[in-house]
């Protein structure tokens, strides 16, 4: 059954590819959703699939890529809905 969770990773994550990197985990793992800066500097992430994957995802943005600095992984179900198709970066 699929399934929804934000994703909001805070630290050092705009400006280091962190959206490219979710973006490419996530779609290994199959989800679908997107990744977006926040005004605060925070990023946002929907995801949608399997919960497992998601944990995986979720797990992967603990570390993120080699220039980011992640402070904080804040993870809870949703019911936000997304249209598109695959996974995106906005």
């Amino acid at each position: 059954m699929s399934k929804a969770f934000e994703i909001i990773v805070k630290g050092l994550v705009q400006g280091v590819g962190f959206r490219r990197f979710v973006y490419e985990n996530a779609k290994k793992l199959k989800l679908k959703g997107y990744a977006k800066n926040l005004s605060n500097g925070d990023v946002e992430i929907l995801a949608i699939g399997n919960e497992e994957k998601i944990k995986e995802l979720y797990e992967a943005c603990k570390i993120g890529p080699p220039l980011a600095r992640v402070e904080k992984v804040e993870i809870k179900e949703t019911n936000k809905k997304f249209e598109g198709k695959g996974f995106l970066i906005l």
